[in-house]
């Protein structure tokens, strides 16, 4: 089938859907104003050979042919015909899916990382539910093309965490483009940025001499807006049954808070000790919504079993630690034990996540650290298990897991050949493929770099040791 057919297909199904009904009631502002514009290349069929191939399902394939067409995985096995299609020789090398990062700055806090470019937080109020980060996002920042260096083919920008309620954040194609919506992630959902912890408190009580000061007036700032939505949401949802009358007056922050409790926005969550994750869990569920990852959350291990229960995925550092007093009590183990916990509703959700332009560019490295953690605790983690962390769960925790983040025929041709293991120090990824877009190869540089502040530099020497980029944001 070609692309265009799948493309009047899936139109089909999305008004077939529509006139079914939905679980969730319409959001208040039913055409998305700011669509994805992202429109993949057409692209010739090619042929990986001879692959180890680690698929995200905690499966290894060896000496595995793995068959990209039209943008898709179109077939995985031993002795694929090549055709007329490219044929790769991978000669054993590592074949992964595309590495995914949930907790990401890059275009917000871009480099150079000076004030007119530091555009990550609203910082101006403890609740500011009504931006965006697509918004800030600057496509020409020269981290996009060092984090596709590093096998990133999709990526979630956040807001950073001074507010209780950041806004909204947004996950994105790692490809070149000159627009924000060049680059939006075809079909996923948005996320609510939300912090708990230090940094409330300490930007507007500690330094603004206003609520919230203390936890208690985090937890009541959190309650007052999702209070304040629910009656928003009645009301929007009592107009749109037979729409009669005017309309109730829009507010734009309501409208983000309101589309949370529907399940239409995902909640990702700043939060570090493991008592205060446990106080979110009880707001969400007084509220009705579902927070899909807590980020950083160096106590997570404290409470694994809780976030098994809960279906709540840690997105996590592998050894960072120890810049402030709440992400003090950390353990390298943090990340295997997560992954460990099992539930009756299902295993724990274990994510390796950068908050960092330098981190982003060996996410593969960071897994790696975690691994080695874990087995010395004496967990059993193998690498086609840990390579999940960095592609299947952080597409569940994205809900593009049904598109992305595993090697499946059908699912989106986000592939990355790497030189070696991809838990080897000395690892890189030889090519990146993007919906079927070759847009990595190590071996024949990009002519032409991405950003105005990259001009200057030997490409070759960008694209193999890009610079770093600064960011703005307090973890």
């Amino acid at each position: 089938m070609t692309r265009s057919a799948r493309a009047c297909l899936a139109a089909l199904a999305t008004v077939l859907l529509a006139a079914c009904g939905d679980r969730h009631p319409a959001p208040i502002a039913a055409a998305d104003p700011f669509p994805s514009t992202y429109r993949a290349p057409e692209s010739s069929a090619v042929l990986i050979r001879g692959a180890t191939v680690l698929t995200g399902l905690d499966t290894r394939l060896d000496d595995t042919d793995v068959l990209l067409s039209d943008g898709r995985i179109a077939a995985i096995g031993k002795g694929l015909a090549a055709g007329g299609t490219t044929v790769i020789e991978a000669g054993g090398r590592y074949l992964t899916p595309g590495i995914i990062d949930v907790h990401s700055h890059l275009g917000v806090y871009p480099a150079p990382g000076v004030w007119a470019t530091s555009d990550g937080n609203e910082a101006t109020a403890p609740t500011t539910a009504e931006v965006w980060a697509e918004h800030s996002i600057w496509p020409q920042d020269p981290g996009f093309q060092a984090a596709r260096a590093g096998g990133v083919t999709t990526l979630q920008v956040l807001p950073g965490s001074a507010n209780l309620i950041g806004g909204r954040g947004v996950v994105i194609k790692n490809v070149p483009a000159v627009t924000y919506q060049q680059m939006l992630f075809p079909g996923a959902r948005r996320s609510l940025k939300m912090a708990c912890g230090e940094n409330p408190k300490r930007v507007y009580g500690k330094n603004g001499g206003r609520s919230p000061a203390t936890g208690m007036g985090n937890v009541a700032g959190y309650r007052a807006a999702f209070a304040k939505a629910s009656g928003y949401r009645a009301k929007w949802d009592a107009w749109s049954k037979d729409k009669k009358g005017p309309s109730p007056d829009r507010d734009l922050a309501m409208d983000t808070l309101a589309d949370v409790l529907r399940g239409h926005i995902l909640v990702q969550m700043h939060c570090y000790r493991a008592d205060q994750m446990a106080t979110m869990l009880d707001v969400a569920r007084e509220f009705g919504f579902k927070i899909q990852a807590f980020h950083h959350a160096v106590e997570a291990y404290k409470i694994a079993d809780l976030l098994a229960d809960t279906q709540t995925c840690g997105a996590l550092w592998a050894d960072w630690w120890g810049f402030k007093l709440e992400a003090w009590d950390a353990i390298n183990e943090n990340i295997a034990i997560v992954d460990a916990a099992r539930s009756d509703q299902g295993p724990g959700c274990a994510i390796v996540h950068s908050d960092d332009p330098d981190g982003i560019q060996r996410l593969n490295q960071e897994a790696a650290k975690a691994m080695a953690a874990g087995r010395r605790a004496g967990l059993p983690i193998s690498e086609e298990h840990a390579i999940g962390w960095l592609t299947a769960n952080p597409a569940k925790a994205l809900g593009i897991l049904e598109t992305t983040g595993t090697l499946e025929v059908g699912k989106a041709a986000d592939v990355v050949l790497w030189s070696r293991s991809p838990f080897s120090v000395y690892a890189h990824a030889d090519q990146v493929w993007i919906d079927g877009v070759l847009r990595l190869d190590r071996a024949r540089p990009n002519p032409q770099p991405d950003s105005d502040f990259m001009l200057g530099a030997d490409v070759d020497e960008a694209v193999a040791t890009p610079p770093a980029a600064a960011t703005g944001d307090t973890p």
